[in-house]
């Protein structure tokens, strides 16, 4: 085993993520089931391609993961073919998807007994915050093998941060997503009564934005909302997949998500009018158009 970094899933994230590390210096080597991604990827960063994922596992001292869901992150470890029997000891491997923490705490279990530590450590930031290399990442899991990674996940974040034993890390990125479910309904409902009531919306934003109504979702994402163009960004499907976690996370510790549950089923609504591709923003269409 060499010191490789593997990288698996190079999807709208994983892509420019592995992509920075690249670019940094670091021997990466890649694995997409759609093996044209990963060809796509080496002739455009320096890098070289693993044709199975037992080949990265054999070759890499630290795996990194960004895929679609829970049953997406138990296939590379538990399917024909998959990592877990060939794991070295002293491997980390960091998981940026989004699943729950169960899954996360099960993994940590499993790898561990490998002598594997194994790191929940899901990003926030969207498409645009991987290109950029300024994503937020939010780590769980065993501090010390947090404390040797950290200098690799900076190579495509602005800010880390450990938040605790296994499962912490998903856990405080269902707060990131509660936060901006709300967030975004809000500035949708803004949007549409500044409209209706015939205020020019850029002005409004323009003064609003630099008062306490101020957020990330506002900055970048009023003008898009006000010009109809949701072709971009973080996808509803993915928002819906990550609020049924936090849903289901919620009921079992008896939480009380009233509006998360209300917009949840606004998500449900634009999926169900063929939007599930939209940007998690398109809350102010369904509110123009789908209401």
């Amino acid at each position: 085993m060499n010191k490789a970094i593997g990288f698996i899933g190079l999807g709208i994230m994983g892509y420019p993520m592995a992509g920075h590390l690249s670019k940094k210096g670091l021997e990466v080597s890649v694995f997409n089931r759609s093996k044209e991604k990963s060809l796509k990827w080496t002739k455009e960063y320096k890098g070289t391609l693993s044709t199975s994922l037992i080949e990265l596992a054999d070759s890499s001292k630290i795996i990194i993961s960004c895929l679609g869901n829970d049953e997406d992150l138990k296939n590379i470890f538990f399917s024909k073919g998959g990592m877990f029997d060939n794991l070295k000891p002293g491997t980390i491997v960091i998981d940026h998807t989004t699943t729950s923490s169960d899954t996360s705490k099960m993994l940590n279990e499993k790898l561990n007994s490998k002598q594997v530590i194994f790191l929940d450590a899901p990003v926030s930031g969207g498409q645009a915050g991987a290109e950029s290399g300024q994503l937020s990442i939010m780590v769980g899991g065993q501090k010390e093998g947090y404390e040797k990674v950290k200098g690799i996940l900076k190579k495509y974040s602005k800010f880390t941060k450990y938040m605790g034993a296994s499962g912490s890390g998903q856990l405080t990125k269902m707060v990131n997503q509660i936060c901006i479910a709300g967030l975004l309904q809000a500035l949708a409902e803004g949007l549409n009564f500044s409209k209706k009531v015939g205020l020019d919306s850029k002005s409004v934003i323009e003064v609003i934005s630099k008062g306490a109504a101020q957020s990330w979702q506002m900055e970048n994402r009023w003008q898009t909302m006000i010009e109809d163009k949701y072709d971009h960004g973080f996808a509803v499907d993915l928002m819906r997949k990550d609020l049924e976690i936090v849903l289901k996370r919620a009921k079992t510790s008896n939480i009380n998500l009233d509006v998360t549950k209300i917009v949840n089923n606004f998500y449900k609504d634009i999926q169900n009018a063929g939007g599930g591709k939209w940007d998690t923003s398109s809350l102010l269409k369904r509110i123009e158009e789908l209401t």
